[in-house]
């Protein structure tokens, strides 16, 4: 390693400008995807049920998704952003460092949880709200490393083909199939193969698992669409 890159006086991509556009936006960016998959992997065992305005086929008045929804779908925001300005090679370092500090997270939450509680009626409600079920890590973090690559893989594919231009469509192409992914991945095995598995909780029927499945992906979808703007909102911010 060279001395300028362990010097004290460095200050990596900041030397030169503190307020330099592209090294603020990839710390940010690294950072809401951080965050944001922290917060999906402690949320993603509540399940939570939105009622619609009026009743869809499968589906009913209802959709039912895991709390983790939100916060994911705010993961594959950033990453398309990262990935057009700073490439494939780069957002694919952050997904998988990512992915194993979705280890260091359980780690401190199982730490956590361990460790005698002064009240034990807190520790029991942190055992409730906190304590990730085997079913919904498998689950979660399964999905996870497939549909994260599978997203950078498309949005380059479709990048190599289009240029700079039609961003809208890398976005929307690469979230949409890489979310329907994730879905019947975290969907199918937290719900149906790891209580069959690994015994935890009953499988839920089929009737259940399509209603989940599609209902979440349908919110995700219209999030990806929705979150187009913002995207060439952070791209353009960035690239003036």
């Amino acid at each position: 390693m060279s001395e300028g890159a362990t010097g004290a006086g460095s200050e990596g991509p900041f030397a030169a400008d503190p307020l330099d556009r592209s090294a603020v936006a990839a710390v940010g960016l690294i950072t809401v995807f951080v965050v944001a998959l922290a917060t999906a992997q402690l949320t993603a065992a509540k399940v939570l049920a939105l009622p619609l305005p009026f009743a869809l086929p499968v589906i009913g008045p209802q959709i039912t998704l895991p709390g983790a929804a939100l916060a994911y779908a705010l993961t594959f925001l950033a990453s398309d952003c990262y990935a057009e300005l700073y490439g494939r090679r780069a957002t694919q370092v952050v997904v998988n460092v990512a992915f194993l500090a979705n280890f260091l997270v359980l780690a401190l939450v199982w730490s956590t949880l361990a460790a005698p509680g002064i009240d034990p009626e807190i520790a029991a409600a942190f055992d409730t709200a906190l304590g990730p079920a085997a079913n919904i890590v498998v689950g979660s973090l399964l999905a996870y490393v497939v549909s994260q690559n599978w997203d950078v893989f498309v949005f380059h594919a479709i990048r190599d083909r289009t240029g700079e231009g039609m961003l809208w469509l890398r976005n929307i192409a690469s979230t949409a199939s890489s979310q329907a992914i994730d879905t019947a991945i975290f969907v199918g095995v937290a719900f149906y193969a790891a209580p069959i598995l690994l015994g935890v909780g009953d499988p839920f029927q089929p009737g259940v698992l399509l209603a989940l499945g599609l209902g979440q992906y349908l919110l995700k979808l219209a999030i990806a669409v929705l979150d187009t703007p913002i995207v060439y909102l952070v791209v353009g911010a960035v690239r003036e």
